[in-house]
């Protein structure tokens, strides 16, 4: 499956909104009041994750189940994230947050392993795809750049065309980076966009489509899967375009907004649409399965991890799924047990899922039993910062970002 799955592009969703000031004390007081009673409603109100514990792992191994760790190294970064999954990346032994400038950290040890000025947009999403990192460019020049992610040195840069303003990538394969750009009017206004494909190898436009009058190039979300691209708008549309030639294979309404990732699965697109999940055939947008959480609650954003699909729901009830079939693997009640915060984005290492929560200060990085969603530990810094937390990991060990801090965790 090609990276890029629930990607996000545009920074006009409700939580990117909230984010805006990127530390300014009015707008973060702005956003607690917006977001108050949903918050306390869906993860339990302020102060009720579980502080962690004070012991450390014994030579980098991860802690016994009610010890959170205490991190490898923690380093402060240029960080600019706005909350969601694709701003955190880790490969090739460095990680990397969104942020001007961009900077690269060595996974181990901590150290900067490279920085580039205007190298990104902050907040823009990290696409990876075929050893190659793409970037919106932070010049804001009209150019997508392609780079080595251990080095940081340049490997591709295109240009869709000077009728178009800021071609923002939205999802990445083998062959073709996909992005959506608007079109310059004669007197530099802007009322459509386009969806463009560039060869990943030539940076030549593949093809272009332009999208229906009223559809916006902010708040995408996009997927590849194989000859499908997939993707998601603030206007309630799910559409499913030929990746070869751009033509439109279906779009539909969907019942609500998504505003965050869904996931692709073989032939499946699955979407969470508040009370319900559901999955419909890529060929043709028809529905093949349906899962219903409980009344006046609603699904998070999903994770598709070695083919099980995690998704929790703000009755703060975490969900291991069949992603082919919609069949319930588990359901645990550990977080409502423990009145902890709901996580919105998973990692997975071993026998451990890991889940980052959302806004709240006393939100952080839960530890699960992959197995059955027990509980194990949380990690908190403590730091108050507003911002959500993010999570990756390179299989070794688990990097948490929260505002401007990069903790290394033992995995």
């Amino acid at each position: 499956m090609s990276k890029g799955l629930g990607t996000t592009v545009g920074r006009s969703s409700r939580r990117r909104i909230l984010r805006l000031a990127g530390g300014g004390i009015t707008m973060a007081a702005l956003g607690a009041g917006l977001t108050g009673c949903e918050d306390e409603l869906a993860t339990g109100g302020e102060g009720s994750t579980p502080p962690p514990r004070s012991a450390s792992p014994e030579d980098g191994k991860a802690p016994a189940d009610g010890k959170a760790p205490e991190p490898l190294w923690t380093k402060s970064t240029s960080a600019q994230t706005y909350g969601d999954n694709d701003e955190l990346v880790a490969v090739d032994g460095v990680v990397i947050a969104s942020g001007d400038p961009l900077a690269a950290f060595d996974g181990a040890t901590g150290e900067e392993r490279w920085s580039l000025p205007d190298g990104a947009v902050p907040g823009a999403p990290l696409l990876l795809g075929d050893g190659t990192l793409y970037l919106e460019s932070g010049k804001y020049d009209g150019s997508v750049a392609g780079y080595v992610p251990g080095s940081g040195k340049e490997a591709w840069r295109s240009r869709l065309g000077k009728e178009y303003r800021q071609p923002r990538p939205v999802a990445v394969d083998a062959e073709q980076v996909y992005v959506i750009a608007e079109i310059l009017e004669a007197d530099g206004s802007s009322h459509t966009n386009v969806i463009a494909a560039l060869n990943s190898g030539t940076g030549k436009v593949a093809w272009k489509e332009q999208r229906d009058l009223g559809t916006q190039q902010n708040g995408i979300h996009a997927a590849v899967q194989g000859r499908y691209l997939v993707y998601t708008d603030f206007k309630n549309n799910l559409t499913v375009r030929d990746t070869a030639t751009g033509k439109q294979v279906w779009t539909q309404k969907t019942t609500k907004t998504s505003y965050g990732p869904f996931v692709v699965h073989q032939d499946l697109v699955i979407v969470p649409q508040g009370q319900r999940l559901q999955a419909f055939a890529l060929s043709d947008g028809s529905e093949k399965w349906s899962v219903r959480t409980e009344e006046f609650t609603g699904f998070r954003e999903p994770s598709l991890l070695e083919d099980v699909l995690y998704i929790a729901d703000s009755a703060r009830t975490l969900w291991a799924v069949e992603p082919g079939t919609g069949k319930k693997i588990w359901k645990s009640t550990a977080l409502k047990d423990a009145s902890a915060q709901v996580p919105r984005q998973f990692v997975k290492v071993g026998g451990t899922l890991y889940g980052a929560t959302d806004l709240d200060k006393q939100g952080g990085i839960h530890a699960f039993d992959a197995k059955t969603g027990g509980l194990r530990w949380t990690f908190n810094d403590k730091s108050g910062d507003y911002h959500s937390w993010l999570v990756a990991t390179d299989g070794k060990r688990v990097y948490a970002l929260h505002g401007k801090k990069l903790h290394a965790l033992p995995a």
